[in-house]
């Protein structure tokens, strides 16, 4: 719509994302629908990989990117428009960003900026820039049929690490094969450990005309690029809670939530940046619900 509205000549259109598959993969989607190879009309910057050209309009990137360049780019001269996605996430970097671009806009008149996310009380957010206008943007929900399946035999208390996750992960897949053998299922785990953990264990249980996939941020761009393109058969998608807001991935049926994360978290005992695993807020468990 900014490309269509005409912006983009004087500067990029910026579009921040809070990680770099979500950029990577938007650029991509976004390049598709404009029948452009990635790299020309529309860019990406993560950290360590860069695929933009001088002839570019759109630049995808992570908000840590966006914060970096106003260390050499006082004002975001490269940018005519940025959108800041997923605003609802609050990390520290979106924070400053909407902290920086609220004091530029006064010396950037001509600065258009757009603030995007599903979930924020965007009436704060409207009057904290000035009484900006908001603009609704209505999808279409469908029914969703909620299972709860308790986790492990209670009788068997020292079961030790996940076993009894996988096996009542093994026993949700096959209860979900009885409703629609061909259903791709979405299973969100806490980390990339035990997404390799469970791998093991569904591939020892042989499953049929099934591929089974991980899906977390260290994954190479061509592995990330397979769970885009669904082949003809079932896949069991493994994923960290990437998949919960920054990527949509195609043709889901089911979900099945561990109820997990790894959660970044700042001790201040012993000033480092933690990263344990917590049960997910209530807000993060519709979010994975509405996956499929």
């Amino acid at each position: 719509m900014c490309l269509e509205a005409g912006r983009g000549t004087r500067g990029l259109i910026g579009c921040t994302q809070p990680r770099r598959i979500a950029a990577r993969a938007m650029a991509d989607r976004v390049a598709e629908e404009l029948g452009s190879s990635l790299g020309s009309t529309v860019g990406y910057q993560v950290r360590f990989r860069e695929r933009i050209s001088p002839d570019s309009y759109i630049k995808f990137m992570t908000d840590g990117i966006l914060l970096a360049e106003t260390a050499h780019d006082r004002n975001l001269d490269a940018y005519d428009t940025l959108v800041i996605d997923e605003a609802h996430e609050r990390s520290l970097n979106i924070d400053f960003l909407l902290g920086y671009i609220k004091q530029l806009l006064p010396r950037r008149p001509d600065l258009r900026v757009i603030i995007t996310s599903a979930t924020i009380d965007t009436e704060k957010f409207s009057r904290h820039f000035d009484d900006a206008p908001i603009i609704e943007v209505s999808g279409r929900g469908y029914p969703v049929d909620v299972i709860y399946q308790p986790v492990g035999d209670e009788e068997d208390g020292r079961d030790p690490g996940n076993r009894n996750l996988y096996r009542g992960i093994g026993q949700a897949i096959s209860g979900l094969g009885r409703i629609d053998p061909r259903g791709d299922i979405l299973v969100f785990l806490s980390g990339e450990r035990e997404i390799r953990e469970a791998m093991r264990y569904l591939d020892r249980h042989g499953l049929r005309n099934t591929e089974v996939l991980p899906l977390y941020a260290r994954l190479s761009a061509a592995e990330q690029r397979r769970v885009f393109h669904p082949g003809p058969a079932r896949r069991i998608i493994l994923s960290t809670n990437v998949a919960e807001t920054s990527l949509t991935v195609p043709r889901i049926r089911f979900v099945i939530d561990s109820g997990f994360a790894r959660i970044s978290r700042y001790a201040h005992r012993s000033r480092i940046q933690r990263l344990p695993i917590e049960p997910v807020s209530q807000a993060s468990a519709d979010q994975r619900m509405g996956r499929c």
